[in-house]
């Protein structure tokens, strides 16, 4: 049997306990010079491409003010572009499909986020801290046999 280790310092001598250095990110662009991501909420899947530009943000071939009329869902979408201090660096344009508005506007905030980190892999750190690269895995839970919705059930009576 190997040697036994007992105490903390021992750990520090074994074979092979060399810190792993972190993964080098490259920038990942396609032939046009945008960098393409995917985004997902909910339902909804956005597929987002950024580019060097004035800063225009276009979903499903409209503005997004047009697009998402609610102040808050355009909050949600600039929130990734304010945390790296890129607002007006950048066009953005995504298609989104499924879902309702909340979460089609999750899903492109999503895919910004990721979009960005593919075009400038030093804006990861400030990202992930932001927690704008976790995708929210929440869905709808089915509803089941038996039942009115998913977890309720019928109303009782004892007559």
């Amino acid at each position: 049997m190997a040697t036994e280790t007992k105490t903390l310092e021992d750990l520090g001598t074994l074979k092979g306990s060399e810190p792993a250095a972190a993964p080098v990110r490259t920038q990942k662009l396609d032939a046009q010079g945008r960098a393409y991501a995917t985004g997902k909420r909910k339902d909804a899947v956005a597929r987002v491409w950024i580019k060097p530009g004035a800063g225009k943000i276009t979903v499903n071939s409209k503005d997004f003010t047009q697009y998402f009329a609610r102040p808050v869902l355009q909050m949600l979408l600039k929130q990734p572009l304010q945390a790296a201090a890129r607002l007006d660096q950048f066009d953005i344009m995504a298609t989104v499909s499924g879902g309702g508005l909340s979460g089609q506007a999750g899903a492109v905030r999503h895919g910004i986020s990721k979009a960005l980190t593919y075009y400038e892999p030093d804006l990861r750190g400030v990202l992930k801290k932001g927690g704008f690269l976790t995708r929210d895995s929440r869905v709808v839970e089915r509803k089941k046999y038996g039942r009115v919705k998913a977890r309720r059930s019928f109303q009782f009576s004892k007559r």
